[in-house]
C-alpha cells in the first residue's frame, strides 16, 4: 500500500496568524515540520497543502513540495481530501503544520495498524500526561480510550474526572492526545459528505465527527511526546526544546519527488 504524509497549513490561524512561517533557529516552522516528516521510512510522498501563496514560496523555496489548494476549507482535513486526489496513496497521514516537534517514528507508529490489517478507518496517538498545567490547559486535548484501545472521546476538559484524587496526574492516568492522523483514503473521500457534529462544535475538536458518526479511531500510545504551537508564547517553548536536541541543525531537505502541481 502506498502511504502519504499531507501537511495541511493555512495563514490565517485564529490565535496566531502566519505562524507558519514563524521563524525558529532561523527557519520558518513549516520547514521544520517538513524535514522531519520526509524523514519518516513509511511515506512514499509528502506535500504540503495550503492556502496561501507566501506559504507555497517557502516551502518551494526550501526544496519541499506543495500545492495550492482552495482558501474555502472550514478544516485542514477538508483541505487534505481537496489535495489527496491528487496522489496516488491508499494511506494518508495528516501532519499538523504547527509541530515542528513531530518525529518520523511517531508517523511510522500511527500507520502501523493499518499496515498491519486493522479494520478501522482512522488511527491516532496518545502519550501519558504528567504536568498538572497540562491537564488544565484547554489546548492540550484529552483522550480516554478502551480496552482495545479505540478513542471513546476526546476533550480539552481533563478526561476521566477522578473526583476521589480531584484530577491528580500523580493518582490517575491522564492521556494527551497527539494530533497526527492515520486515513484510509476511502474513508477520507467520504469526509465531506459528514456534517459537522455538534460535540464537534462544542469541543471544537473535528475528530468527534468521526466518533459520533459511528466510526472506531484507534489510539496508538506513542513513545515520544509532542509540542504543537498554538500560540506565540509556545514559539519560545518549542526553541528551547529545539536547542537542546544534538544534531538539530543538521536537518537538511532531500527529497527527490520533485514538485507538486496547483488544485484550484
Amino acid at each position: 500500500m502506498r502511504v502519504a504524509a499531507i501537511i495541511p497549513v493555512r495563514y490565517a490561524s485564529t490565535r496566531f496568524q502566519g505562524k507558519a512561517l514563524a521563524p525558529i533557529l532561523g527557519k520558518p516552522m513549516i520547514q521544520w515540520v517538513y524535514e522531519r516528516t520526509i524523514q519518516a521510512e513509511v511515506l512514499d510522498e509528502v506535500l504540503v497543502a495550503t492556502d496561501d501563496e507566501r506559504i507555497l514560496r517557502t516551502v518551494r523555496a526550501f526544496g519541499g513540495r506543495a500545492a495550492l489548494t482552495s482558501p474555502h476549507h472550514q478544516s485542514g482535513t477538508d483541505r487534505i481530501v481537496e489535495a489527496g486526489a491528487g496522489l496516488s496513496a491508499d494511506i494518508i497521514v495528516n501532519v499538523q503544520g504547527d509541530e515542528p516537534l513531530i518525529k518520523p517514528e511517531m508517523i511510522t507508529q500511527a500507520v502501523a495498524p493499518l499496515l498491519e490489517g486493522e479494520a478501522c478507518p482512522m488511527v491516532t496517538l496518545k502519550y501519558p500526561l504528567e504536568s498538572p498545567d497540562e491537564l488544565h490547559n484547554p489546548n492540550v486535548v484529552k483522550v480516554v480510550t478502551d480496552k482495545h484501545d479505540y478513542a471513546l472521546y476526546f476533550s480539552r476538559y481533563p478526561i476521566p474526572y477522578d473526583r476521589a484524587a480531584a484530577c491528580d496526574v500523580q493518582k490517575t492516568t491522564y492521556w494527551k492526545h497527539i494530533g497526527l492522523y492515520v486515513y484510509r483514503w476511502d474513508f477520507l473521500q467520504d469526509w465531506p459528505k459528514l456534517e459537522p457534529s455538534k460535540l464537534e462544535r462544542l469541543e471544537q475538536l473535528e475528530q468527534l465527527r468521526v466518533l459520533e458518526n459511528g466510526y472506531k479511531i484507534k489510539v496508538v500510545a506513542s513513545h515520544y511526546d509532542s509540542w504543537g504551537v498554538d500560540t506565540a508564547a509556545d514559539i519560545d517553548r518549542v526553541h528551547k526544546i529545539l536547542q537542546s536536541d544534538k544534531g538539530v541543525g543538521d536537518t537538511r531537505v532531500s527529497d527527490p519527488r520533485g514538485s507538486a502541481p496547483d488544485f484550484t
